[in-house]
């Protein structure tokens, strides 16, 4: 009886002794996470940075292009009107 109580006491021990080690384990996993999470927040704020820059050209690029669309367009009607003698 005296070796079972032996036998299960050891048991106990070691479950334990794993459980400390699962439990220092999941502390590094929570400390990698938040490392991760530090620098994935990090990264979010640089690429909406980039995002926003991008957007704003986008806008430039627009009223560029609507200039020379009605560049276009003027140039088109004079050489017409040229064409057909209106001027």
């Amino acid at each position: 009886m005296a070796a079972k109580e032996n036998d299960v006491e050891a048991r106990i021990a070691r479950l334990e002794s794993d459980v400390a080690h699962i439990r220092s384990d999941m502390a590094e996993v929570k400390s990698d996470i938040r490392t991760l999470r530090d620098r994935i927040d990090e990264l979010d704020l640089r690429l909406s940075a980039k995002f926003d820059a991008l957007k704003d050209e986008l806008h430039s690029a627009k009223v560029w292009a609507l200039l020379l669309y009605f560049a276009l367009a003027a140039g088109m009607y004079a050489t017409m009107a040229r064409g057909f003698g209106w001027i």
